[in-house]
């Protein structure tokens, strides 16, 4: 550390380049999309989850797949529709035939980072699973609570609400 720095500010600015190199990296997948992939990025970095509303075919899936290449880590996708259960999100108990027990079977909300597509679809009881998740960081099934490896980002994309087939999210 030198003199004109403070306690800590080696460890900020080692942060702030590797937030920056994650840019650049995921900038290289999806080309002109800077402030999109920022937003992505400060939402990576604060813990938080992003909610859009937009059309189809703009990169969401691309830019959510590559931020978890980057970064390493689990990547899915869920395509929200009225028929989608939580179970199908969360995952289930099933019995096993050879060890005649049951054991979870995990689903796909067990990643890193979640590209939710069209959440707006699903009815309120699934949106209400997958709300636990992006609160509590973790899933119950069977009344067992699993919590969610860090980092867990959720990338929401939602129908406007006009559209036939979609249910009003929760305020939360």
């Amino acid at each position: 550390m030198n003199e004109n720095s403070s306690p800590g500010s080696d460890s900020i600015a080692a942060a702030a380049a590797q937030l920056q190199s994650l840019e650049s990296s995921v900038g290289r997948a999806l080309v002109g999309q800077r402030r999109v992939i920022r937003e992505a990025v400060v939402a990576l970095a604060a813990a938080g989850h992003i909610l859009v509303e937009g059309v189809p075919g703009v990169g969401k899936t691309r830019l959510v797949r590559s931020l978890a290449q980057a970064l390493g880590g689990r990547f899915s996708r869920i395509q929200f529709t009225p028929d989608l259960m939580p179970s199908d999100i969360t995952g289930h108990a099933l019995f096993d035939m050879k060890t005649e027990e049951f054991r979870i079977r995990r689903g796909p909300i067990f990643c890193n980072l979640l590209l939710g597509d069209e959440i707006s679809c699903a009815p309120a009881k699934t949106q209400s699973a997958m709300l636990e998740a992006m609160q509590e960081q973790q899933v119950t099934i069977e009344g067992e609570s699993l919590p969610l490896v860090a980092p867990f980002l959720v990338y929401a994309t939602q129908n406007p609400i006009e559209q036939e087939g979609t249910y009003p999210l929760p305020q939360a």
